[in-house]
């Protein structure tokens, strides 16, 4: 079985199930079956809410650390730490633990899901 089509609340082919689920309605994928020749509609509904704290990242977890550009002098602390730039996000790789060392925890950036 395939999924080819992801779609959000909202967009067109959700109507139905907007109206049925609310607020609780993640997504509706529409999956084909080439053998049976059947097409199958699921939806993905948010059952339970509840508070979460992510775990701490282990020491060899890399990390991205956010530094200005003016930041020459950290920049090299950071590059000899073992860390190396990642120009797509624009943030420093480095491992938690150099991270922790250099004092740096409060500029980690979380990426984005």
């Amino acid at each position: 079985m395939r999924a080819r089509v992801k779609l959000r609340p909202g967009q067109r082919g959700t109507k139905q199930w907007l109206t049925k689920y609310g607020d609780q309605l993640v997504c509706v994928r529409y999956r084909y079956d080439a053998q049976q020749h059947k097409r199958y509609t699921t939806v993905e509904v948010i059952v339970a809410e509840g508070p979460w704290t992510p775990p701490p990242p282990t020491p060899d977890t890399l990390v991205g650390v956010r530094v200005a550009w003016g930041e020459a002098a950290l920049a090299r602390q950071i590059k000899a730490a073992g860390g190396q730039w990642n120009r797509h996000q624009q943030v420093w790789n480095v491992r938690y633990d150099q991270v922790v060392a250099l004092g740096l925890v409060d500029r980690i950036v979380v990426p984005a899901l």
